[in-house]
């Protein structure tokens, strides 16, 4: 990876403060963005090569600033070889007790964040000749659960986004990999969003037993290698896009009443 530009958002936690470390110690030439600045200072500081990183904050929900920070984020270096989404943000409330103004949110980071910031840095990876974009879904973007609907629904929306962008880039040496994890140890429960907006402030089972965000990113960096479109990371959840391919109607009885947390 030496001499390589990779754009990461979402990187001051989670999956995307373990890619941030993996691609540090790979030799990688770094962006890293999130809305917390001294966040990434932090991870920006416990990286193996610091000097090979650049820290350029912004917000995801704030769509009408996102092209001028990936021009912003072009000239930094001349050139990204691959942007990774990792930004985003979950849910933990009932679609009837969830405000618009929240699902509006929801939608506004995970799936226009994403949309904006890809197509913004794409024509001058069109112009360099290649180019890898890589989106952090979920395995909620392959079927719903209870509590995740507007979540879902943003994570199923990137799918069929850039499903059909695949179609449109591949001859322009594009590659653009999906990625679907399951249960991994983040805080991404812990700032899932309620009803009304606010974090939800606890983590949930599944996260506190789930695979560790490094190993996630390791599995991450493979799959990206070997130019998978989409995969799928965690532990038993991962069978659940097989049990709703295979035997829909059964699965779709078993989400009614499967146990889900907040």
């Amino acid at each position: 990876m030496n001499n390589k530009v990779i754009w990461i958002t979402g990187a001051s936690s989670g999956i995307g403060e373990a890619l941030v470390y993996a691609y540090s110690n790979a030799g990688a030439k770094l962006i890293i963005s999130a809305r917390n600045r001294d966040e990434l200072y932090r991870v920006k500081s416990a990286c193996k090569s610091p000097v090979n990183i650049h820290v350029l904050p912004l917000d995801l929900e704030k769509t009408e600033l996102l092209a001028d920070k990936a021009q912003e984020a072009i000239r930094i270096y001349g050139y990204i070889d691959m942007l990774i989404n990792s930004g985003g943000i979950s849910q933990r409330s009932l679609a009837l007790e969830t405000q618009l103004q929240t699902e509006q949110r929801l939608m506004n980071v995970n799936f226009w964040g994403t949309v904006v910031l890809s197509k913004a840095v794409l024509p001058a990876m069109i112009a360099n000749g290649s180019g890898k974009i890589v989106c952090i879904s979920s395995l909620v973007g392959k079927f719903g659960t209870r509590l995740r609907s507007a979540y879902s629904a943003s994570k199923h929306a990137l799918h069929g986004y850039f499903d059909s962008l695949r179609a449109e880039v591949f001859d322009k040496n594009i590659q653009i990999s999906i990625i679907c994890p399951g249960f991994i140890k983040t805080n991404v429960s812990v700032n899932a969003l309620t009803g009304n907006g606010s974090p939800q402030g606890t983590m949930d089972a599944g996260q506190a037993s789930g695979m560790p965000a490094y190993e996630c990113a390791r599995q991450i960096i493979q799959a990206i290698q070997q130019h998978k479109e989409e995969v799928y990371i965690g532990g038993k959840e991962v069978k659940g896009v097989w049990f709703k391919r295979l035997f829909p109607l059964r699965f779709s009885r078993y989400m009614r009443t499967a146990q889900v947390t907040r």
